[in-house]
């Protein structure tokens, strides 16, 4: 297991360190192939946040935690991602990442919804500003992997090269817990 570990706003300690190590390596148990980790102390006030972030056969398993106490942060979020692995982990050790297809960089802009708002109110006004911007990679997968992987990563939606017809497609969580399926037109 290959373990990276970064702090923010914080000068992590020799004990503190193992003490992560130690908690996520115990998670190794679950997957026969190597895993990749990625933990994130940060301090804000009184706050003590820890991110993890687990690769696994090509899946993302993230979760995140804040606590009082930094030892507590860890265990709270070793216990997220365990209950995640254990709900997912026949799909997990049974996925196998796709070699054929290659995966595409799509690029997501952000708007301020203000800058919407002011433009219907001042007619002819200026394009909504992006606030951010990022690039990431497509993967292709089926839908029931992108359910699984949206949920892994505990987001709402997923941007993703749908498997089967090779387009992108957005599956996003409704307000009523089902999920939603945005496709092109053939």
């Amino acid at each position: 297991m290959n373990i990276q570990i970064t702090g923010k706003q914080i000068d992590l300690t020799e004990p503190l360190k193992q003490y992560a190590e130690e908690k996520i390596g115990k998670l190794s148990r679950y997957f026969d192939t190597v895993m990749d980790a990625h933990i994130v102390f940060s301090v804000n006030k009184h706050r003590q946040k820890v991110e993890v972030n687990l690769l696994v056969n090509g899946i993302n398993i993230s979760a995140e935690s804040t606590t009082q106490d930094m030892y507590a942060s860890i265990d709270t979020v070793t216990d997220k991602i365990e209950r995640q692995v254990k709900r997912y982990k026949n799909k997990i050790k049974s996925h196998k990442p796709r070699q054929q297809a290659k995966d595409m960089v799509v690029n997501m802009n952000v708007f301020a919804a203000e800058s919407f708002e002011e433009r219907e109110e001042q007619a002819g006004a200026s394009e909504p500003k992006v606030i951010k911007s990022s690039s990431f990679k497509v993967k292709p997968m089926s839908v029931d992997e992108a359910v699984m992987q949206m949920n892994l990563i505990s987001n709402e939606f997923l941007v993703f090269r749908n498997a089967d017809s090779d387009q992108i497609n957005v599956i996003y969580q409704r307000k009523d817990g089902n999920y939603g399926l945005v496709q092109p037109e053939a």
